[in-house]
C-alpha cells in the first residue's frame, strides 16, 4: 500500500509560492496585463481558444498568464474551466459564405471572384529580428483603412459548377459531440474533424507534413484559405426563429486533391477541410491535409499503411491534454511500484547467481 510522506503539504505550498514568484518575475518590470496579452499575443490566444474548445479571448489570455506562457498548460486550464459552464443550448451551423473576411487567398485560381486579400500575415516578411521593437516599442507606421465587406463565394464552388469536384454529402443527422462523449472507433468524418480542430497544432502539422512527403495518397492544393468573423445564431423555441448572439473569428481551409476515381466514382477532385477558431491558418491547412488522408476508405483508395491514414493512431494521439496527462503522471510518486520492480530484479539476480554457482560446482 502507499504510505503518506511527511511534510508533503508544506512542500507543495512552498512550491506554489515559488511558482507565483517565478510567474511574476522581476517586480521592477511592469506587470503584464490581460488586455496586453489579448491584443499583442493574439495568435497564442487564438491557439489556446481553439485547442481549449472555448471562444473567450480574455479567459485565454488569463490562462496564458497563469501558465507562464506554457500554451499546453493554458489549454488545460481553459478546458478545465469549460467543464464547469452550464449549457443553454446549441447554436446553428455557422455560414462561412457570409464571413466578414480579413484574409482570403487561393493557390488554385489567381483571379478568384471577390479577389485575393493578403491580410495580416507573416508570409511576405523577411524573418529578420526587428530590433526597433526592442528599442522603440511597436508603433505601426500607418493606420489600416477599413474596407467594405466583399462578396466572396467559396472558390471550390467553381469546380463544383463544372462537375469536377466531389459533391458534398447531404445529411440532417446531428453529429456526435466529442466534448460530451468519449471518442469511439470507428469515428465518422464529423467526429474526426472535431478531434482535429482541437488537436495539438504540432502533432497535426507533423501528420500533414508526413502526407506531403509521401506517407499517404494526397497531393494537395490550397483551394481557398479564408479568415474572418462569422455570426453565431441560436434557435429560440419561444420565438420560432434564430437570433444573432455574437460573432467569432474563424479560419477555414479547403484543399483540392487529386483523385483517380474508383469503381463507383469518376475521376474528379476531392476535398480536405479544416475549420478552426481564431487566426490559426497553419493548423487549418494541416487539418485539411490530415482530413483528406483519413478519407481513404470512403473514397475506395488503398491503405498504404501511412500514419496519417490510421484514424485510431491520429485521433487517439492528437489531443495534447490527454497526452500531457499520461506523460507527466510518470513524474509523480511511484515509490511502491518501483520498490516492487527493484525487489523483483534483485530476486532474479540472486536466483541467477545461485544457478551459476551450482553449475560451477
Amino acid at each position: 500500500m502507499y504510505v503518506a510522506t511527511k511534510g508533503g503539504e508544506r512542500a507543495i505550498d512552498a512550491a506554489h509560492q515559488w511558482l507565483a514568484e517565478e510567474r511574476r518575475g522581476d517586480p521592477s518590470v511592469p506587470d503584464l496585463s490581460i488586455p496586453q496579452i489579448r491584443e499583442q499575443m493574439k495568435l497564442a490566444v487564438d491557439r489556446v481558444m481553439a485547442e481549449g474548445s472555448l471562444y473567450d479571448p480574455d479567459l485565454a489570455a488569463l490562462a496564458i498568464k497563469q501558465a507562464r506562457g506554457d500554451l499546453i498548460e493554458a489549454i488545460f486550464l481553459l478546458r478545465a474551466y469549460r467543464t464547469t459552464l452550464p449549457r443553454f443550448g446549441a447554436s446553428a451551423p455557422v455560414d462561412t459564405d457570409r464571413m466578414d473576411i480579413t484574409r482570403r487567398i487561393s493557390a488554385t485560381f489567381k483571379d478568384a471572384p471577390g479577389g485575393q486579400i493578403l491580410g495580416p500575415t507573416f508570409d511576405y516578411t523577411h524573418r529578420l529580428l526587428n530590433f526597433t521593437l526592442m528599442a522603440n516599442g511597436d508603433v505601426p507606421s500607418a493606420q489600416r483603412k477599413e474596407s467594405a465587406p466583399i462578396e466572396a463565394p467559396h472558390i471550390l464552388s467553381l469546380l463544383d459548377r463544372d462537375g469536377l469536384m466531389e459533391p458534398l454529402p447531404a445529411s440532417d443527422e446531428t453529429p456526435r459531440d466529442l466534448t460530451r462523449e468519449p471518442l469511439e472507433m470507428p469515428a465518422d468524418r464529423p467526429l474526426r474533424l472535431q478531434a482535429l480542430t482541437r488537436g495539438d497544432e504540432g502533432f497535426v502539422l507533423s501528420m500533414a507534413y508526413s502526407t506531403q512527403r509521401g506517407y499517404g495518397r494526397t497531393h494537395p492544393f490550397v483551394g481557398e484559405l479564408r479568415i474572418g468573423t462569422c455570426a453565431v445564431e441560436m434557435e429560440i423555441p419561444e420565438l420560432g426563429f434564430a437570433v444573432d448572439i455574437g460573432e467569432i473569428e474563424l479560419t477555414e481551409c479547403e484543399t483540392v486533391n487529386q483523385f483517380t476515381g474508383s469503381k463507383t466514382q469518376p475521376p474528379q477532385f476531392t476535398r480536405g477541410y479544416g475549420l478552426v477558431m481564431g487566426q490559426t491558418e497553419r493548423k487549418a491547412i494541416s487539418m485539411s491535409l490530415v482530413d483528406r488522408a483519413l478519407r481513404w476508405e470512403e473514397l475506395g483508395e488503398d491503405d498504404t499503411g501511412a500514419p496519417a491514414q490510421d484514424a485510431e493512431f491520429v485521433l487517439y494521439h492528437c489531443d495534447n491534454i490527454q497526452a500531457t496527462g499520461f506523460l507527466e503522471h510518470i513524474k509523480l510518486p511511484h515509490y511502491v511500484d518501483f520498490q516492487s520492480e527493484l525487489e523483483l530484479i534483485r530476486k532474479i539476480r540472486r536466483d541467477a547467481e545461485t544457478a551459476m554457482q551450482e553449475a560451477a560446482e
